[in-house]
């Protein structure tokens, strides 16, 4: 017997030949569609390449310049369809510039340390679609444009999510929860989970919840809020975040206590326990999520997993009190939430102004 016929009398029965088929003409299709995105991607690169070079041969004037990639524009479309507009081209060459100045950065860096490799030329990996790169070439920053360019190949993200935590601020709300040294390492190695701390982000955003920001709310109903868009919240929460309960119960001394939201993070091995508050953060709030961490460490978490980690999120909170209440070593973080997308200008302005108190009391150390 061949095993092609092995495999067909592995088959049960008309319905699950239907089914392998069907799955396999899917995956087929998906690695075509990606196969072209990725082709266009490069196109529209090379596109840009070839306006750029002809500009600086001297054969752009503001004058007349708009006119030439109308004629093109014009041609292309006799020629091959639709899909070269002006706009497509003006793209194309905005996507060349930036991603060009990023590989001459790039070459440079591997010259200095590799003498032999003076004369290779950069390549551009692209692997993300056109749509995610018309979102990136947008962002001035390239520290920040590579942050969101290595995290949307990471975690997969789709343009629209991507395009979500950009208009969030999610490279900015990491900076500010880190030193400098970790602010560096974003643009290099994206979001990295090494330690607790690591899954803090200031503020937290909850604009996907859809309350008011200036109405009242309680608590359950910013909890109930929360339940029902769980899948967007924990991706809002960061990188390895599962939920295991909600008001999860344990009695000490015959009292019975509820944690709000019981999560457990799978890169960090530990329980991750979150408690809303949506009053102004105060030491007794501080305290119970202290007895709430000692509990879980004592009674819950087995001898495998990491301490347990506290995060209080409220809608404010002053760094002052939560550094006089709790000890130097406490796994509890207080984390205010937004219930819109924050201002981006403001954010960028306080990263830019917090390196420069670290290097300025740090003797201006690189």
């Amino acid at each position: 017997m061949t095993t092609e016929q092995t495999s067909i009398s592995n088959i049960d029965n008309e319905e699950m030949l239907f089914e392998r088929i069907s799955s396999l003409i899917e995956e087929s299709r998906k690695q075509v569609s990606k196969a072209i995105n990725t082709a266009m991607v490069y196109t529209y690169y090379g596109i840009g390449q070839y306006i750029v070079e002809f500009e600086q041969n001297g054969n752009y004037r503001a004058s007349y310049g708009k006119g030439v990639l109308e004629r093109l524009s014009k041609r292309l479309t006799e020629q091959f369809g639709k899909g070269w507009s002006v706009e497509t081209l003006t793209k194309s060459r905005k996507f060349y510039h930036t991603y060009a100045i990023s590989s001459a950065t790039q070459t440079k860096s591997v010259q200095k340390t590799n003498s032999s490799a003076v004369r290779t030329k950069f390549i551009p990996d692209f692997s993300l679609s056109w749509n995610h790169y018309q979102i990136l070439m947008r962002i001035d920053n390239p520290d920040e444009r590579q942050f969101y360019e290595i995290e949307a190949k990471r975690q997969n993200w789709g343009y629209r999510w991507l395009q979500r935590q950009q208009a969030s601020s999610l490279y900015e709300r990491l900076a500010l929860s880190r030193d400098k040294n970790e602010v560096l390492r974003l643009a290099e190695e994206g979001q990295t989970v090494e330690k607790p701390s690591d899954v803090v982000k200031s503020p937290i955003t909850l604009e996907f919840l859809g309350l008011k920001t200036d109405s009242a709310y309680s608590e359950s109903r910013l909890e109930n809020a929360i339940i029902s868009k769980l899948q967007t919240f924990l991706l809002e929460m960061g990188k390895g975040f599962l939920f295991e309960a909600r008001q999860k119960r344990f009695t000490f001394n015959e009292d019975n206590f509820y944690v709000d939201l019981v999560l457990y993070n799978r890169i960090l091995q530990c329980y991750v326990l979150v408690d809303l508050k949506t009053d102004k953060l105060t030491h007794q709030d501080l305290g119970q999520m202290q007895m709430y961490v000692n509990y879980f460490d004592r009674y819950v978490r087995l001898d495998f997993e990491k301490p347990t980690i506290g995060i209080l999120l409220c809608k404010s909170k002053e760094d002052a009190l939560v550094e006089l209440t709790l000890p130097k070593d406490a796994n509890i973080y207080a984390s205010a939430y937004e219930l819109c997308l924050p201002d981006k200008k403001l954010l960028q302005a306080k990263v830019k102004e917090w390196i420069a108190e670290y290097e300025e009391l740090n003797g201006g150390e690189q």
